[in-house]
């Protein structure tokens, strides 16, 4: 990680009084940070040594923060008691765009010491090491989407976010003329970042009025999984400093693009020191198996690419989310491509959507990976033409989170690779999230049905 704060740097500086506050914070189950704000002198006297204490009900609640039945995590009946968050010091930075200001990430443990399995960090973190125990390490990069709109959140959420004015009126992709226009936004946010210690490589407009990517530079997963929680934190606080609102909704509009999170992976060996998927320019037995476990677990695993309700009606025909379980080389209508030769070879999954939380979505990419390497299985033969028109002679990605649900519920690798406790932990918040909107009357069944009916 770059730019990163040493202690002995928090120190000089808290006696400067150019930072007075570390924000110590951890990923919940949506992919949000939370966590709490120290003085930086108690931070630095108390916090580094022995953590800080957070309500183990944060995982465990839905977007409104009400406490939700049916996890073996925490309960009422437990009492909803606490879990020990402890400071990853590696993470330590400034937030420049928030004063005199730092932010470290932290791990959770219950009170028995050990890692809380289900925190987001943690499953991770238990994937990175079964690869680690099988010679390889993940690097992976991320291509994270967002719209970005005219009016601020305040008056976003008393128009119910409805009639908001995108900050193009028309798409932009590529277009650099209006993404002038916006640069005042995505300008500081690429600076920000990059004094945040999160890496950029370049910032564009999207095909979508309104919408842009901004891209990370590649890492370890962890640490990518660390940066684009970050970024996306970030992105919402400075839209939000200058008057303006952002969102990764996967689908924020019916008659725009969905919002993605295209995960650029590629295992390296650790003996080697090398990436696995190529052998002296050739793409290598370790990337076919990898790719071929990607897409034998893609059906089961969307539920931690697509992990809400809205996030399948990205997967539209034509709108550059994928639709099919198809791969190819630079071919955007599958739902995989390998790109890049050499070290930078690579396999870009486009299942996920820029809601998804990234901790999980880069697990199930390396557990998936790691399956067909175990296995030692083959791809399907790489897809020619467009994928959209395939029909039902390439599999499809599932068209609702209950069909996805159900998938998960039931598969063996996922049990194997997260363990029943996190697979349940899974599976409960994502049904819960589908029996809310189950309850829910929309918009679109009062326009259809309020005069009409």
């Amino acid at each position: 990680m770059t730019n990163g704060l040493g202690l002995a740097s928090l120190e000089e500086r808290a006696k400067l009084g150019d930072i007075d506050t570390v924000v110590a914070a951890f990923p919940d189950h949506l992919g949000r940070l939370v966590g709490k704000r120290f003085a930086a002198r108690f931070f630095l006297d108390e916090v580094v040594r022995h953590g800080f204490h957070a309500c183990d009900y944060l995982l465990t609640v839905d977007m409104e923060m009400e406490p939700l039945p049916g996890f073996e995590l925490a309960s009422w009946d437990k009492g909803y008691g606490d879990f020990h968050a402890t400071a990853d010091l590696a993470t330590l930075r400034i937030v420049p765009w928030v004063p005199r200001t730092a932010l470290v990430l932290c791990d959770l443990f219950g009170a028995d010491g050990r890692p809380v399995e289900e925190a987001p960090r943690s499953i991770l973190k238990r994937q990175i090491e079964r690869l680690r125990n099988a010679g390889f390490t993940a690097m992976m990069g991320a291509e994270l989407e967002f719209y970005l709109f005219k009016e601020s959140y305040d008056v976003a959420r008393a128009k119910n976010y409805h009639g908001l004015t995108p900050s193009a009126a028309y798409r932009e992709d590529y277009h650099v003329l209006q993404t002038t226009r916006d640069e005042p936004v995505i300008g500081a946010i690429r600076a920000g970042l990059e004094a945040a210690g999160v890496p950029i490589e370049c910032s564009k407009g999207e095909w979508g009025c309104g919408q842009h990517e901004i891209n990370t530079r590649y890492a370890p997963a962890l640490e990518m999984a660390d940066r684009v929680t970050i970024y996306k934190n970030a992105v919402k606080e400075i839209a939000g400093a200058a008057g303006r609102a952002a969102t990764f909704m996967a689908k924020v509009d019916e008659k725009e693009a969905g919002s993605s999170f295209h995960l650029h992976a590629s295992l390296w060996d650790l003996s080697a020191r090398e990436n696995a998927f190529s052998r002296d320019g050739v793409e290598s037995a370790t990337m076919r198996h990898a790719l071929a476990g990607l897409m034998a677990a893609a059906r089961p695993f969307a539920l931690l690419y697509a992990p809400r309700v809205n996030s399948f009606k990205r997967y539209q025909a034509a709108s550059w989310a994928p639709t099919r379980v198809a791969w190819a080389h630079d071919n955007r209508t599958c739902g995989f491509r390998v790109v890049g030769s050499g070290a930078s070879c690579r396999i870009e999954n486009r299942l996920p959507g820029a809601d998804a939380n990234p901790y999980v979505a880069m697990a199930a990419a390396i557990a998936a990976m790691l399956d067909g390497i175990e296995r030692r299985i083959e791809p399907v033969a790489e897809f020619r033409g467009n994928a959209y028109e395939s029909g039902d002679a390439v599999s499809r990605v599932p068209a609702s989170l209950r069909e996805a649900v159900g998938e998960f519920a039931q598969c063996e690798v996922a049990v194997r690779a997260f363990g029943e406790r996190v697979v349940n932990y899974l599976v409960t918040h994502a049904r819960h999230e589908q029996a809310a909107f189950d309850r829910a009357v929309t918009c679109w069944e009062r326009v259809r049905d309020f005069e009409r009916i």
